[in-house]
């Protein structure tokens, strides 16, 4: 373990990762390159599906695709460094590109978080008002959403970077995870770290638990308004719309309370593990969760690779990508 003489002199951390024996480092290398291959190649696919199809340009899929674009972001701030890293004898990365990591990590999350209840708000309107559905999902609004949405969480990670930079880090820089998070950084400090651990109890479970609570009250909802529906059809179509929704939501802050809402001392290598799911794992499962299960998507999926067909043979085709719109 690397030690450090001088709270100063902190200047690099030490990123163990999974695993410290070097012939398990090319398998790791080859399952995550292959997993934010598929995370990229995804969701860039679910984008260019949305913004093809002029059936797609509605409220739902308008977050869809902003949350496919926080899913690039959000593997990309994290996966290429731990790529490198296990290619690599020095495991490092600098005290700036630590914070920022951290930074970025936890605003991308959290616009994740807000985007999901969006979506939430989205499918309760369609469901319980359709009549006013028009009306309440206005461009306008929309846009206003995804702009509070990406800009809630900079404050968020603000704080915790700023609470972070006066910590002291004298005695050892090993981080054991493979990327900066909060945890095991806190660990790490020689400093009183009471303040820290009480925001990221009360600050923490607000940001984290207050739109997880807005989603379940849509969903109840829902529940409510579907069971008095008489059509078995509309039963099913209600469902099948919510279903992949529900199915993220359940991954995604399933994984962030059992890491956050927990005491720093109880943090462990079962943390760690339940990290790649929402940082990695989500990510790329989410083009797969929105795709098989709807309709819509994949028939512009279908759409959209018979053009990059047509493309590649020479046939001219004819795309019509058209922005985002609304009934006003």
């Amino acid at each position: 373990m690397e030690k450090v003489n001088q709270t100063n002199s902190v200047s690099e951390f030490i990123l163990l990762g999974f695993s410290s024996q070097n012939e398990d480092q090319k398998p790791l290398f080859i399952l995550f390159l292959t997993m934010y291959l598929v995370t990229i190649t995804g969701n860039l696919l679910i984008i260019l599906a949305i913004r093809s199809d002029p059936h797609l340009q509605t409220p739902m899929y308008f977050f869809l695709s902003f949350l496919s674009f926080t899913d690039i972001c959000f593997s990309t701030t994290i996966v290429p460094k731990m790529l490198v890293n296990f290619l690599s004898d020095k495991k490092t990365i600098s005290y700036a590109g630590c914070l920022t990591q951290m930074y970025f990590t936890y605003a991308l999350a959290n616009i994740d978080s807000c985007l999901l209840t969006a979506m939430a708000f989205d499918r309760y309107v369609a469901i319980c008002d359709p009549f006013h559905y028009v009306t309440v999902m206005s461009h306008r609004r929309c846009v206003l959403l995804v702009a509070f949405s990406g800009f809630l969480p900079q404050l968020h990670s603000l704080l915790h970077i700023l609470l972070l930079t006066p910590l002291d880090f004298c005695d050892s820089n090993v981080i054991d995870h493979f990327f900066c998070d909060i945890n095991p950084l806190l660990k790490l400090s020689c400093s009183s770290t009471y303040v820290n651990e009480i925001v990221i109890m009360i600050e923490c479970a607000v940001v984290l638990v207050t739109p997880f609570l807005c989603i379940v009250f849509s969903y109840i909802r829902i529940l409510i308004v579907v069971l008095k529906t008489p059509s078995v059809s509309g039963l099913r179509k209600a469902f099948s719309t919510c279903g992949s929704h529900l199915t993220v939501v359940t991954l995604f802050y399933g994984s962030l309370f059992y890491i956050y809402l927990q005491p720093l001392s109880n943090y462990s290598v079962k943390a760690r593990l339940a990290t790649v799911v929402y940082t990695v794992l989500i990510s790329m499962l989410n083009p797969f969760i929105y795709s098989l299960r709807n309709k819509d998507i994949k028939r512009s999926l279908g759409k959209l690779m018979n053009r990059t067909k047509s493309y590649i043979e020479g046939v001219s085709p004819q795309p019509s990508f058209s922005p985002i719109t609304f009934p006003q």
